[in-house]
């Protein structure tokens, strides 16, 4: 786990305007604005005809929502999104970092923690597992790979 903070203008821009995070799983977000809103991201598969097989949503499908409610001539008091690596990404993750000793099916998530206190963007990685290792490489390599990639769009102060 580790904290990076962001630039606030080109990270906003990122997150909420461009497709950068889509493809990332939507765990939970509260922004506060005139009220505080509280968005919960998983998927109410009732609300389907043909249920999802993802346990959460997408953050494209979310998006555009949070814009709706940060937008406008003011910034937020604050937020906090949480996106986590889709899950049928952990496979091709695990091979790209060459990472060895866990299966997919045994990550929980491996985050990206987004908040803001209404001055300053930060991101704290972590990952959670179903099961207790003592192994960090997971971590260590979650960690690298977000801050490279954070890095390699600029968004690192």
């Amino acid at each position: 786990m580790i904290t990076i903070p962001l630039k606030t203008k080109p990270s906003m821009s990122h997150l909420l305007l461009k497709d950068t995070f889509d493809q990332f799983s939507f765990i939970e977000g509260e922004i506060t604005t005139f009220n505080t809103f509280t968005i919960d991201g998983y998927l109410q598969k009732d609300f389907f005809e043909e249920k999802p097989e993802d346990s959460h949503a997408h953050w494209k499908d979310v998006r555009e929502f949070c814009f709706q409610i940060i937008r406008g001539k003011r910034t937020p008091l604050n937020f906090k999104i949480i996106l986590s690596l889709a899950p049928e990404n952990f496979p091709g993750f695990l091979n790209q970092q060459n990472v060895t000793g866990f299966r997919p099916e045994d990550i929980q998530g491996m985050y990206l923690n987004l908040s803001y206190d209404g001055l300053n963007l930060t991101c704290i990685t972590g990952i959670s597992m179903k099961t207790f290792t003592m192994d960090k490489s997971l971590e260590r390599a979650w960690d690298d790979a977000a801050q490279k990639k954070l890095l390699e769009l600029e968004l690192v102060v």
